[in-house]
């Protein structure tokens, strides 16, 4: 046996033992897989030449690689064919993308679409954002839900503009140290604005992938930190490096339209064959939603200032700010609480149900005249007479905006956005 032969068979190997003992090796194969060469005797069964130079790692490397590069193929075609045309995806400004995304969280797309597009326009840059009050932000923002996401995205755009020219990180491992980026938001920027390869992994992505491999839906959220790593790992291993943006949008549309948390369509679904569970999956419970009573005073008298607001005859509401102290939308302007929840059908003028996260909250409005609102109403924060004109500009709670858009009273559309499905990355 030449003498480079015995550096790569080791001692204790069989087929080298076998040579040895013959003097020479008659027909060796030569198989060269990365660095290493292995060296097969083909008198013998390979599994009785030993365990330490085995085809089968090779060949099943081999395979889940084809695998993994036909499904990344029948996804991104898929999703070039039927992506949906968003605001967001028609450049790649990491400024844009990053505001979608902090919208996206726990948002509505068709919500998200109206709210990101008057955003933009009046933001269009990082800079202007930075450059705003956070009064601007929050107003611009009302509908959205989780108001914590703006205040956060307001104070990342100052923390850039005044240390970093106004320009955006471009790796993940930068964004990250950006307040109210966590590694699924830093992961989107830095894959679809600058081609890094990285994966997204959501609650769309997460759910897709458990059902790829068969692993059990929405144990992550319930404590399965080892699942959440096979996940992630998994992830990182699906990335096609070439196009990894888009790999990542596809996996997220993929599980937005398709792969649905009920009833998924699996027929249409362009990597099916690659699927373990193909429909037959378990579901995760939904959260059980919980369900509130309130009552708030729709109070609404002419303008003490006529020139203000619209003119002549135009009318103002009673508004109460929400104190800076409390953990909920701290700062918001709504409409002042009732002392009883209960409301006589003869003064009531509506009701509506205004879900947020877990909870559905009934609402009964009630009409009180100026007159009678201290007595009726329970005294909060700062209230204000504001014009009508001017209310929908003004950083407004979901629930108020919605209540005085069906009374008419202000002309923007209400927006029921919030979902109730809690989502990791929020800060």
């Amino acid at each position: 046996m030449p003498d480079w032969m015995h550096g790569v068979l080791g001692t204790n190997c069989p087929i080298r033992e076998n040579a040895l003992s013959q003097k020479r090796l008659s027909k060796i194969d030569i198989v060269h897989c990365a660095a290493s060469v292995v060296l097969l005797n083909p008198r013998e069964p390979l599994q009785r030449q030993g365990k330490c130079h085995k085809l089968e790692p090779m060949v099943k490397v081999e395979k889940e690689a084809k695998t993994t590069a036909r499904l990344r193929r029948e996804l991104l075609k898929w999703y070039a064919r039927n992506r949906r045309d968003l605001p967001w995806r028609r450049n790649t400004d990491p400024y844009a993308i990053w505001v979608s995304e902090i919208m996206l969280q726990q948002t509505r797309v068709a919500v998200v679409v109206e709210r990101y597009q008057a955003f933009m326009a009046r933001f269009p840059t990082l800079v202007a954002l930075a450059l705003a009050s956070e009064e601007e932000v929050l107003a611009l923002w009302s509908g959205l839900g989780y108001y914590r996401r703006a205040r956060m995205l307001h104070k990342a755009a100052q923390f850039v503009a005044s240390q970093n020219q106004g320009n955006l990180p471009v790796r993940s491992e930068a964004l990250r140290m950006l307040p109210g980026i966590g590694s699924y938001t830093a992961a989107a920027i830095a894959s679809i604005a600058h081609g890094e390869c990285v994966a997204v992994v959501d609650g769309n992505v997460e759910r897709v992938l458990c059902r790829l491999a068969g692993w059990q839906e929405g144990a992550s959220r319930t404590g399965g930190a080892a699942l959440k790593r096979k996940i992630e790992g998994l992830a990182a291993e699906l990335v096609d490096p070439r196009q990894p943006g888009d790999f990542n949008q596809a996996v997220m549309e993929l599980g937005a339209t398709v792969c649905l948390p009920r009833n998924p369509q699996c027929l249409v679904c362009p990597i099916s064959s690659h699927c373990k569970t193909r429909g037959e999956h378990k579901t995760a419970p939904r959260p059980q939603m919980l369900s509130r009573e309130v009552s708030h005073a729709l109070s609404v008298r002419s303008a003490q200032y006529p020139g203000k607001g619209g003119g002549s005859g135009a009318r103002e509401v009673l508004l109460e700010q929400r104190p800076a102290e409390l953990r909920v939308m701290p700062g918001l302007w709504e409409l002042p609480t009732l002392r009883d929840a209960a409301v006589p059908e003869q003064y009531l003028r509506l009701t509506v149900r205004h879900a947020i996260m877990q909870v559905n909250y009934y609402v009964r409005i009630r009409t009180v005249f100026e007159d009678d609102v201290d007595e009726l109403t329970v005294a909060g924060g700062e209230r204000r007479w504001v014009p009508l004109g001017d209310a929908g500009a003004m950083a407004l709670t979901g629930l108020t905006r919605k209540v005085l858009a069906r009374t008419h009273l202000l002309l923007a559309p209400p927006l029921d956005s919030i979902a109730p499905e809690p989502v990791a990355d929020v800060l």
